[in-house]
């Protein structure tokens, strides 16, 4: 079932950056685009809605206040050119802070913790075998590209791009090792090297200052080996 979506800004240009990015993603759809709080406001009287993208700075009633008046919202972005809104925002439980204008991969991102908090909220919707499996996008070519975090066995930077490494493929995203780190989640993931992030649960040796990873030894870099051989092997 798709996740239905209502953008509310008042600058046209912003509606159709956001709208554009969803077209990326097959699990999303467009619902509506209200151009104010008020609009939008009649919009949620009618129709059941999944996802808000809401602009803060807008005629008579600002983002924020329109938020308020909600008694049970769904799943906000806050879509602004203001920063210094975030904290108040989140303390109204958004799920996301994104500061105009926004790169699709920043925007990737935002869609990653949509699907999680629809897979936490709405867990007899969901397969138990599609519950089992976090995911991230990446943008390869021209597509966006589901994977399975369970599948990455590690990632390895190619200058301004890098080979995220499953059991099957290679994939080469426009990227780097800090943007993927934001993606991926800490607790699975670490950096060992500066051109290496790996699959914790995927290394099978320590061999020295390396690790091996399905067959390939992967360098710790010297900065790293400390904190690396105390995460896998729990020695000081």
């Amino acid at each position: 079932m798709k996740i239905s979506c209502l953008i509310i800004d008042d600058e046209p240009l912003a509606i159709n950056v956001i709208k554009n990015f969803l077209i990326n993603f097959k699990n999303f759809e467009v619902a509506g685009t209200c151009k104010d709080a008020v609009e939008g406001f009649n919009f949620l009287s009618n129709q059941e809605i999944d996802v808000i993208f809401l602009d803060i700075n807008m005629p008579t009633i600002s983002g924020l206040d329109f938020l308020r008046s909600l008694q049970k919202p769904p799943v906000v972005v806050i879509t602004t050119a203001y920063r210094e809104y975030a904290v108040e925002s989140f303390e109204l439980d958004v799920i996301d802070y994104l500061v105009k204008p926004f790169s699709l991969q920043r925007f990737m991102k935002t869609v990653n913790r949509i699907e999680q908090r629809k897979t936490e909220k709405e867990p007899n919707e969901v397969s138990a075998e599609d519950s089992e499996k976090a995911h991230v996008f990446f943008k390869i070519d021209k597509k966006m590209i589901k994977v399975y975090l369970d599948d990455i066995l590690y990632i390895e930077s190619l200058k301004d791009y890098v080979r995220i490494k499953t059991y099957d493929e290679s994939l080469i995203n426009h990227n780097n090792l800090v943007g993927i780190a934001e993606i991926l989640p800490s607790e699975d993931f670490v950096r060992i090297h500066r051109s290496y992030i790996i699959a914790i649960n995927k290394v099978k040796a320590i061999d020295g200052n390396q690790v091996e990873i399905a067959d390939k030894l992967l360098p710790i870099g010297r900065n790293y080996q400390k904190d690396i051989k105390n995460l896998l092997l729990g020695t000081d």
